[in-house]
């Protein structure tokens, strides 16, 4: 039986990625939306034999792209999972019994993201987490309009409590593909300082790369990964230092103009 919650993914180029995602939920819902920003490969039809309602819409940043795939759900509860994550078993059993007894006492759930590395099935103990709002009734909370930032904002202020199983996150395909992605999100992080007012100090820039590696080392816990943790520790301080990097050279040129 299917629960009052709609699915929605956005898409580009997520053939290899988007199965994973879509079965992980098709037990859960009627109405799995994905939202395509120019896919050239087979994301869309591999979407749609999935049972995906499709649809396009011109990229314009992270947060319009989420708060346009609300508007094409059906049901006021929504999930919103990227491409590359798909729910563990568990928290699928888990979002199932929030909705035993009707709808969920809260208006909006945090999920448990957690870290699996190209050569992992699951994440291993210990994995590295992100805890992030992605459960939600969108009549009291929704995705803010930031490009960069996709961030639920709940709206009538209350409790957000995290579910207690993961998602598996499937960040990158090897470390060419998460260069990539490095690249092209710290321009994005870079273009919406310089559109804030933010410019980052010098002091900063030379303090990053080692602040960044020591909190991805410890505090992310990403030395419970041996070799592979230390390399993910230092391509992890890159991009938070390229990002900043980008942001002064972008205030440099500004301020020539």
């Amino acid at each position: 039986m299917t629960l009052p919650l709609s699915v929605f993914i956005i898409t580009k180029n997520e053939e290899d990625r988007l199965p994973r995602t879509i079965a992980s939920v098709r037990g859960l819902t009627d109405d799995i939306v994905v939202v395509d920003s120019g896919s050239t490969d087979n994301t869309l039809n591999v979407a749609e034999t999935m049972g995906a309602r499709v649809f396009s819409n011109a990229w314009k940043g992270y947060g319009p792209q989420k708060r346009y795939a609300e508007t094409m759900c059906k049901h006021s509860w929504l999930l919103n999972l990227d491409a590359d994550e798909e729910l563990s078993p568990e928290l699928a059993q888990e979002i199932r019994d929030l909705f035993a007894q009707g709808e969920p006492k809260q208006s909006c759930y945090a999920l448990d993201i957690r870290m699996v590395l190209p050569h992992e099935d699951k994440p291993r103990r210990f994995a590295a987490n992100n805890r992030v709002k992605r459960l939600y009734d969108v009549r009291q909370a929704g995705f803010k309009d930031s490009p960069v930032h996709d961030t639920v904002v709940v709206r009538n202020g209350s409790e957000v409590p995290v579910l207690e199983h993961p998602v598996y996150h499937r960040s990158f395909r090897g470390l060419q593909h998460e260069i990539d992605k490095i690249n092209r999100y710290s321009t994005m992080q870079a273009e919406d300082m310089l559109a804030r007012g933010k410019r980052p100090p010098a002091a900063r820039i030379l303090l990053e790369p080692l602040g960044a590696f020591l909190k991805a080392y410890f505090l992310r816990r990403y030395f419970a990964y041996g070799v592979e943790g230390f390399i993910q520790s230092i391509t992890y301080a890159f991009a938070r230092t390229l990002r900043l990097a980008k942001a002064r050279e972008l205030w440099l040129k500004k301020r020539g103009d």
